[in-house]
């Protein structure tokens, strides 16, 4: 039950009851330090990725590391801050691993299951025009999709009336760096400009077209 009357009330009675959910808590798969979520709870565009990392454990948010600078950069480009949007994951702890330091590792289908009622509890509450499903893990959680990044990007997809876009993890273009995905990536950020009315300039138009 989600208590509280705003956003930003009821987002903060969500997160008191991720922190000791017994689902996930009997997994026994999850590490202790939860990273629920960073951003603006009347947020157009929600940002959701799969299980904290390494650096996101130690800052206490999602996409503290490099993959999160890229979206960060990302943002920027866009014309848009951190502040400006909400980003979550669909695991709220760190997935443990053997011998675990600084290597992390993806959620597996029943971490993802334990979580998923309060990633959807999160998009009712916020109402984002747009979510942006970063990665396959992400997407397969949000929408039940199995299929790779490059078949379910470039296209609009729906969660219970919820318009989602699905798109590849900033950390895909930090392990590829080509060209091609840098401008995949800049498609479907387009897709999500146009779709909440931001405007568009010839140069943002114009992002890791080939040169001519």
């Amino acid at each position: 039950m989600v208590g509280g009357d705003t956003r930003a009330e009821k987002l903060e009675s969500l997160k008191r009851q991720a922190k000791n959910w017994a689902p996930a808590k009997a997994l026994g798969s999850l590490l202790d330090v939860m990273v629920f979520s960073e951003g603006n709870p009347d947020a157009r565009i929600m940002l959701v990725g799969d299980a904290p990392r390494h650096q996101d454990e130690r800052e206490g948010k999602p996409f503290a590391g490099p993959a999160g600078q890229k979206l960060t950069d990302i943002l920027k480009a866009m014309g848009l801050t951190r502040e400006e949007v909400y980003i979550s994951n669909l695991v709220k702890f760190r997935p443990s691993a053997p011998r675990q330091s600084t290597n992390d590792r993806m959620p597996n289908a029943e971490e993802i299951a334990a979580f998923l009622p309060f990633l959807r509890a999160e998009i009712q509450i916020i109402r984002p025009t747009c979510v942006i499903a970063l990665g396959e893990k992400a997407a397969e959680g949000l929408l039940g999709l199995t299929e790779s990044v490059a078949h379910l990007r470039g296209k609009w997809h729906e969660l219970e009336g919820t318009a989602v876009r699905v798109t590849y993890h900033p950390s895909h273009l930090m392990q590829s760096g080509d060209q091609q995905t840098k401008r995949q990536i800049w498609e479907d950020m387009l897709a999500v400009m146009e779709k909440i009315a931001l405007p568009i300039s010839p140069k943002q138009q114009g992002y890791f077209l080939p040169k001519v």
